[in-house]
Formats: structure tokens, C-alpha cells, sequence
């Protein structure tokens, strides 16, 4: 029997980024999420599930002073409502489209204490990009970078004292969809990427012992056509030509839903928040110990 001890998990979330990456390439979520209109359009869809943002918000420890650091911040669904209540809000973000978006939605709502970094969290250089420590640093359903054990070091270091990460577990609705899509759309099968559990135990090896909740969240992505569906899930299913557009529109006839004179997609997905308060953590390598004897 295999020691859970002996695996390196930072290794298993490699290889299963990496798999999904090579079933699936081109599915960037920078460059999926590029254009404006695909930005706007995940704005108005995260607006619908108003009450998850505000309660996001409002289990985030922060006070009228905290400084933010929001990685994988979109088109500002969290950093503005963060900036409302904060002092200031650091948004890194890689994609032109939601920056632009960010840009649009800090205007309407009168924010001005946001600054955005667009790059790729793995290439943001802590002492050049950002003005750390920060009170929160948060990635919210963002963590698709290869190296997770790095990426979340540099959130420990970019932190003064807390750390949240939300991801996902199990099966969904969209890992259901590719699942079945993409064997018909490309001829091989999709691979998931990294779940909770996975990225649990790299915090474990790491010497991060975090609090963990799960919840399920239902979310229905209306569209005013299918044209319009067609417009935004094409370019996710890299479906090109003629024949895969025409499989991809039989499999829309076959889900879309009407409410409420528009067209739906249902979906739902088991999420999970992570979370972890630097000063209530044990040392976990010389360097911290040092720095925790002076």
C-alpha cells in the first residue's frame, strides 16, 4: 500500500494540469476569456449569483484598512465589491478581456482604489508588481497554474496574514459536458484538471493546515438565443469546422432550457473554500523559523 506521505502532490497536480492541458489545447483561460464580449458576458452571468459574491465578501476577514490582493480577479467580480469596503485592491489578471471589463466596471461603480497587474500570477514578480505584504490574498476559482506549490508560496509570501483559495471537487455540470463533447467534437477523451483534494494535500506537504468548507452551488448561464450560445461556447469547445459546430448545436437543442423568455444552460458544481490565517500557522521551513525567532 501506497504511503499518502510518500506522493508528491505537487507533482500529481502537475501531471493532471498537464494531461488536461494536452487533451484539450488552446483552452487557455486567458485567451478564452480575451475578447470583450466573452468578459462582459461572465460579468452578467456572475451577477446573477449576486448572493455568493456578497457572501464571498463578507466571510473575507478584512476591515475598511485591508489591503487586497485579488489573483485571477476576472472582470473585478470580487475586487470590486472588495474595494467598496476596503482600502485599496491589488486585481492581478492576465486576460485583455476582463481587464477591459474591470476597467469599465470600476467607472460605473465609482471605484478608484483598484490597480490591475495584467499578467499570469506565475510571472508577477512580488518586489516589481506589487506593493505587498497584503492583509487578504484570495484566488477565486483561478488556480490553473502548473507549479501550484509555487504559486500558493508566493500568496504566502505576499500575505501579512490571510490566504483564501476557492476551487472545486467531484464532477461539474461543465466536466460532464467535455466529457461527453469532446470525444465527438476532437476524437479523444477530455481529462479533468486538479480538484480540492489534490491541492489539500500540497498544502499538507507544504506545512499549511487550512480550514475547509464545501458547498454546492447551482448556476444557469442565460443566453438570448442560440446564436448567441453558439458565439460564447465555441470557441471553449474549439469547435471550428462545420461539423463540429453542427455537433455542438445539436447538443445546445438538447440542453437549453427556457426561463424567463431566455435560453439557459444549467449547470451546477461542488465548491470549496480554503482558508488559512499566516500568524495561527507553524513554521514550515528554516528560513520561517528564522524569521520567526526574531
Amino acid at each position: 500500500m501506497i504511503d499518502p506521505k510518500d506522493i508528491d502532490w505537487n507533482l500529481v497536480w502537475k501531471s493532471q494540469v498537464e494531461e488536461n492541458r494536452a487533451s484539450s489545447p488552446g483552452r487557455d483561460c486567458a485567451r478564452i476569456w480575451e475578447s470583450r464580449e466573452s468578459a462582459l458576458r461572465f460579468w452578467n452571468m456572475c451577477r446573477k449569483e449576486r448572493s455568493r459574491i456578497d457572501q464571498t465578501v463578507w466571510e473575507t476577514d478584512m476591515s475598511p484598512s485591508s489591503r487586497v490582493l485579488d489573483i485571477g480577479a476576472g472582470p473585478g467580480t470580487l475586487a470590486i465589491p472588495f474595494a467598496q469596503k476596503a482600502a485599496h485592491v491589488t486585481a492581478v489578471e492576465p486576460a485583455e478581456g476582463m481587464c477591459s471589463v474591470m476597467k469599465e466596471k470600476m467607472a460605473e461603480f465609482g471605484v478608484s482604489n483598484i490597480d490591475i497587474v495584467q499578467k499570469r500570477w506565475e510571472d508577477v514578480d512580488i518586489a516589481s508588481d506589487l506593493s505587498a505584504p497584503y492583509d487578504v490574498v484570495i484566488a477565486s476559482f483561478s488556480l490553473g497554474m502548473k507549479d501550484i506549490r509555487a504559486a500558493i508560496e508566493k500568496m504566502v509570501l505576499a500575505s501579512s496574514r490571510y490566504v483564501y483559495l476557492y476551487h472545486f471537487a467531484g464532477l461539474s455540470s461543465w466536466d460532464i459536458q467535455w466529457q461527453m463533447l469532446w470525444p465527438k467534437l476532437h476524437g479523444k477523451a477530455y481529462r479533468l484538471g486538479p480538484k480540492s483534494d489534490v491541492l489539500y494535500n500540497v498544502l499538507y506537504q507544504i506545512g499549511i493546515y487550512p480550514n475547509i468548507r464545501s458547498f454546492r452551488l447551482e448556476h444557469n448561464q442565460p443566453y438570448d438565443s442560440l446564436d448567441e450560445a453558439m458565439a460564447a461556447l465555441a470557441p471553449q469547445a474549439q469547435a471550428e469546422s462545420e461539423e463540429q459546430k453542427a455537433l455542438l448545436k445539436d447538443y445546445l437543442n438538447g440542453v437549453l432550457k427556457k426561463e424567463e423568455g431566455k435560453l439557459v444552460v444549467p449547470g451546477s458544481s461542488i465548491r470549496v473554500k480554503i482558508w488559512w490565517d499566516k500568524s495561527q500557522q507553524l513554521p514550515s521551513s528554516d528560513s520561517e523559523l528564522r524569521q520567526a525567532r526574531l
